[in-house]
């Protein structure tokens, strides 16, 4: 059994197996499910419909493979991700055509993507190299303290769809850096560029067998493998990276088993534009911000707050740039709004901007679907009980408010149950930062839009939005243990 082949940047119609201990194989059941374009609605191919037992094999080859991986020399771990961003950069064209054929991911956020899972690769080679522990001031006289971090072992990795190379690659790579083993569960929208893609990726470049495994499941079965890697004793770290409903009744359950877990879930992200920003400058960062990968990223501007001096003009020039954006085939370079993930997202769309026009608010662009697209659309006017204004839709709408100042678009902004990023532009870069300060969020950007992520950086929300961060520079935190050792260098003398 192989991985997907990629021919030409298109697909062959391969089968995608699950891959365990550093081999391809079928799903225990013999059951395979179809994976089909979001664009085209064309099969690409067959894929491994896994269950619970499955995977149970592939913890089984995580934990057997860990202690070699875990005690790998660090110049070795250095050399297998160093090699993989190769790998990746080599295969750039094959992989972006395979996001546009699996995803609806267009050039631009397919490059995006691209860039991000080089450098995600190139810093995880560093990473082997870090202090692993620090050394601690005792008060007992001949006593060496030291605080050391350990790998954990097994980690569960549960991925989302709509970044399916980053997220995956996030997913993964930070673990592996620190001696860790890891399952990968990736969407069923996404087995291979979520899934399969990594393991070939990976094996290619040396990283040793079962040290990576990836189990796959057809639609609707993801539970049966989520709780198979939530109650598996050997499995010590999960994280997740998806919807804020399922996010919960992961933790719930690994709270039974008292497992740590890593969570980045829903937005309801604020762009906010003050009375003295650039108004040219704010039309196109909120476009990019709301827009790219037709709206399916976490971090897409869901609303943006407009202060009053500049509210009219803005409306009215930012709506006519968002009903010029190209719509239709991923493939193609110009294309910026590409299909939804599927008809039941489509749907979702239809009906919440249906419902919030069927409120009072105004369509200012787009708001008529055009399957298997949803074009890029602007309300306003929109009151705070529908549904668009409260929860993540997740698609290309944005919700358009005039407000009487920055500081009540905090405001706001903080009224939501959700926390994961905002961005605010002004002309005034400290009171920028004054306002980020005020922003319940677990990222702010200043004279940005929100869809920002680099490698390194602490990436995660507070509120409804999830907990624990991701990022090179904090996965130690969450994929280590701390363990306390002491040594003395004479006997103790004790008092019985």
């Amino acid at each position: 059994m192989a991985g997907a082949q990629l021919i030409g940047g298109g697909w062959d119609r391969p089968r995608i197996g699950h891959f365990i201990g550093g081999q391809w194989c079928d799903a225990v059941s013999g059951r395979w499910y179809q994976n089909r374009s979001p664009w085209s609605g064309a099969t690409l191919g067959e894929v491994a419909a896994g269950d619970g037992e499955d995977a149970d094999r592939a913890v089984a080859a995580a934990h057997e493979a860990f202690g070699g991986w875990a005690r790998a020399l660090p110049g070795q771990r250095q050399q297998v991700f160093l090699r993989a961003a190769a790998v990746l950069e080599r295969r750039g064209a094959q992989v972006l055509g395979a996001l546009a054929a699996e995803t609806g991911c267009g050039r631009h956020f397919g490059e995006i993507q691209l860039d991000f899972a080089v450098k995600l690769l190139r810093q995880a080679a560093h990473l082997a190299y870090q202090p692993a522990g620090e050394l601690l001031p005792s008060d007992v006289a001949g006593t060496q303290a030291m605080a050391v971090r350990r790998p954990v072992g097994v980690v569960a990795a549960i991925a989302p769809w709509n970044a399916s190379l980053t997220l995956s690659g996030r997913a993964v790579v930070g673990p592996l850096a620190l001696g860790n083993t890891v399952v990968l569960k990736p969407s069923e929208e996404s087995p291979y560029t979520g899934g399969a893609l990594w393991a070939e990726i990976l094996q290619e470049a040396g990283l040793p067998a079962g040290a990576l495994n990836v189990v796959t499941h057809a639609p609707g079965e993801a539970g049966a493998v989520a709780d198979a890697l939530l109650a598996a004793p050997l499995v010590k770290r999960i994280n997740f990276t998806g919807s804020t409903p399922t996010g919960r009744r992961l933790a719930e359950k690994a709270g039974r088993h008292l497992k740590r877990v890593v969570l980045q879930l829903s937005g309801q992200n604020p762009l906010i534009v003050a009375g003295d920003a650039d108004l040219g400058y704010a039309v196109d960062a909120a476009t990019f911000g709301a827009f790219v990968h037709q709206g399916q990223v976490c971090m897409c501007a869901r609303r943006v707050y407009v202060e009053r001096p500049l509210a009219a003009e803005f409306a009215e020039r930012f709506a006519a740039r968002v009903a010029a954006l190209p719509t239709g085939d991923p493939a193609d370079p110009a294309t910026v709004v590409g299909p939804v993930i599927n008809e039941w997202a489509l749907a979702l769309l239809d009906r919440r901007v249906k419902e919030a026009v069927g409120l009072g608010a105004r369509v200012l662009a787009g708001g008529v679907p055009a399957p298997p697209c949803y074009p890029a659309t602007v309300l306003t006017g929109v009151p705070d009980e529908a549904e668009i204004a409260q929860g993540e839709t997740f698609g290309p709408v944005v919700v358009l408010e005039e407000v009487e100042s920055a500081e009540h678009a905090v405001a706001r902004a903080n009224a939501s149950d959700f926390g994961l990023v905002a961005s605010v532009i002004t002309g005034d870069s400290r009171r920028g930062l004054r306002l980020a300060a005020a922003l319940d969020v677990g990222i702010v950007h200043v004279n940005d839009q929100p869809v920002n992520d680099e490698p390194h950086m602490p990436f995660g929300g507070v509120k409804d939005s999830g907990w624990g961060r991701f990022g090179m520079g904090f996965a130690a935190e969450e994929f280590c243990e701390l363990q306390w050792v002491t040594v003395r260098d004479q006997d103790r003398a004790f008092p019985f």
